[in-house]
């Protein structure tokens, strides 16, 4: 126990150094890659969704040099994969200890460790590719952002359908007019497919052996193992996940924010099955409200999960997929049955139909989702290009979609002073915009 303290310690003085971050300039060595030199990544999670980032990160030419996961059982495949990469449970070890030989880190733990990992990374002059949604609460993607910008260093957040060619080719065809003036998004996915709207289980089982119960809590509050967290079910309980709304919305939502990019929302209005203080809930209905921003007028946006869809007559007798969006303009309406691709015009319009728009958007390297880490592999290797869902793009765009969470749990309607990360018209939901966090693990406070 000796040697976590002391590890607990280092960590709270890297990430509390926000005077050394905002005060005075980070200065850290530049390394030259040479032509065929492989990024050397460190994984944080290894299984589960880390086990497709390991995979995807090593298709774009890095070497998977450190695993760090708290769970052998579920890492198991992936430490198969990656037989020579050395071992750790403890991130915070890990990126003390190595930090002169990882060149990059990658964020796959639940949503209540990715702001304390990438935090960590930046702060210690690591590039961070971190799995969506960015963080587990507002404040902390704004502090993500900020510390992206002040340290330099790439990023890219894993919703991969932003690196999709399609995606790209309908921002620019949006951003182009070819749907005349939008007002109007309807998004929805067929999440949860996990237990939401349940209370705390009450037995208290024994922690197998293979799990290291304590570092899986990291900054969550203290309580019993049971089976109904680990290693899946946690996304719906608020201490560890974002529910439905935080798993999938940054893949559905994205063409839209990506086409539009609006402001912050000025008011989020939530409708639920019911909410309680341990889970999301089963199903819900969530508007966005958007500011007009330039040319662009205000808009609204309806996000919708756990069965509940946009109205039928949207997409006039198509039918309704699992997942997706549509996009309601003055000339067209765009339906995307999915979370990325071509999508179609409901004037039977096609893509091919608008070669006179030109190419704004850069593509990403590589096919689909190998290009995703490709953008941030070559970023990390000093390339030019940023990768585009970095920190700064990523950051405002989950701050937004997780403002729906704290409309849920307040119970109603949201209204929103973003500059001063603050809801106006309920005093008591500012208690969701942030988080208190476990003795130990403590963020620095300040955004």
């Amino acid at each position: 126990m000796n040697h976590n303290r002391v590890t607990r310690r280092r960590f709270l003085q890297t990430t509390t150094a926000t005077a050394t971050a905002i005060g005075f300039p980070l200065v850290f060595s530049s390394r030259i890659f040479g032509a065929n030199e492989r990024v050397a990544v460190a994984a944080v999670g290894a299984g589960g969704k880390g086990e497709a980032d390991t995979a995807g990160a090593a298709s774009a030419g890095a070497e998977l040099a450190f695993l760090c996961d708290v769970d052998d059982n579920n890492a198991a495949k992936t430490y198969k994969t990656f037989p020579q990469a050395k071992r750790y449970k403890d991130f915070r070890q890990m990126l003390e200890k190595e930090q002169k030989s990882i060149d990059g880190v990658i964020v796959s733990a639940p949503d209540h460790l990715h702001a304390p990992v990438a935090l960590m990374a930046m702060r210690l002059g690591k590039p961070v590719y971190c799995q969506k949604p960015l963080t587990h609460t507002v404040h902390e993607a704004r502090l993500l952002a900020q510390v992206a910008r002040e340290t330099k260093v790439a990023t890219q957040m894993g919703n991969q359908g932003h690196s999709h060619p399609d995606t790209r080719r309908l921002v620019e065809l949006i951003r182009h007019g070819v749907l005349g003036e939008v007002r109007e998004a309807h998004i929805w996915t067929d999440r949860p497919i996990w237990p939401q709207g349940i209370e705390r289980p009450k037995d208290t089982p024994p922690v197998p052996p293979h799990l290291d119960w304590d570092l899986w809590l990291g900054p969550a509050p203290q309580r019993p193992y049971h089976p109904a967290y680990v290693p899946f079910k946690w996304r719906g309980f608020w201490d560890f996940g974002t529910g439905a709304l935080g798993d999938m919305a940054c893949h559905c939502m994205d063409l839209f924010f990506f086409a539009f990019e609006p402001p912050a929302p000025k008011a989020v209005t939530a409708l639920s099955s019911g909410v309680n203080a341990e889970t999301a809930p089963s199903s819900s209905v969530i508007q966005y409200d958007f500011p007009s921003k330039g040319r662009q007028p205000a808009l609204q946006m309806t996000w919708y999960d756990g069965g509940a869809k946009p109205p039928r007559g949207l997409i006039k007798g198509r039918r309704l997929e699992p997942n997706g969006c549509i996009l309601v303009g003055s000339r067209d309406t765009l339906y995307v049955p999915m979370y990325w691709g071509a999508g179609e015009f409901l004037s039977g319009a096609k893509m091919d139909d608008f070669k006179d728009v030109p190419q704004s958007v850069p593509r990403a390297p590589g096919e689909f989702e190998k290009g995703h880490y490709l953008e941030w592999v070559n970023a990390c290797k000093g390339g030019k290009d940023k990768p585009m869902s970095n920190f700064d793009y990523s950051g405002p765009m989950t701050e937004a979609v997780l403002l729906g969470n704290v409309a849920l749990r307040a119970g109603g309607k949201i209204e929103w002073d973003a500059e001063k990360l603050r809801v106006t018209n309920n005093d008591a939901a500012n208690r969701f915009v942030r988080k208190e966090y476990r003795k130990g693990w403590e963020l620095d406070a300040r955004a």
